[in-house]
C-alpha cells in the first residue's frame, strides 16, 4: 500500500472538512503527532478503532477512499448542484461541511 498517498488523501479530507489536526486527532482518539504521522505516510494503517472513527467522521466508504476512488455524489444531489451557479455550489459545500461537523459533534456527546 502507498501510505504516503493514503495519508495525503486523509489530510485533504481533514482540511476539506475544516478540522485542525488537533481537532481531527481528538475525533480519532489519537495524538496529534500520530495523526501527523498517518497524514505524512510515516505510520501505516491505523488501528481498527481509529479506522472506525475515521470512517464515521471523515469518509464513510473508507475502503474506496483508501484505494483512491473518489466517492460519487448521489444522482439527486448532483442534479440539484448542477442547477446552482458556481458561487451557490461553493455556499452549498460550506453548508455541507458545517452540517457534517455538527453531526460529528453530536455523535461524540
Amino acid at each position: 500500500m502507498d501510505w504516503v498517498s493514503i495519508g495525503g488523501r486523509i489530510r485533504r479530507q481533514r482540511e476539506f472538512l475544516g478540522y485542525t489536526r488537533e481537532q481531527f486527532a481528538e475525533l480519532l482518539d489519537v495524538t496529534p503527532k500520530f495523526c501527523s504521522d498517518i497524514e505524512l505516510g510515516v505510520k501505516g494503517c491505523p488501528s481498527r478503532p481509529c479506522a472506525g472513527s475515521l470512517r464515521s467522521c471523515a469518509c464513510p466508504r473508507i475502503s474506496s477512499f483508501l484505494a483512491g476512488r473518489t466517492p460519487r455524489v448521489p444522482a439527486p444531489s448532483r442534479k440539484l448542484l448542477r442547477s446552482c451557479s458556481s458561487s451557490e455550489q461553493a455556499y452549498a459545500e460550506q453548508l455541507l461541511k458545517t452540517f457534517i461537523m455538527a453531526m460529528n459533534a453530536k455523535e461524540s456527546l
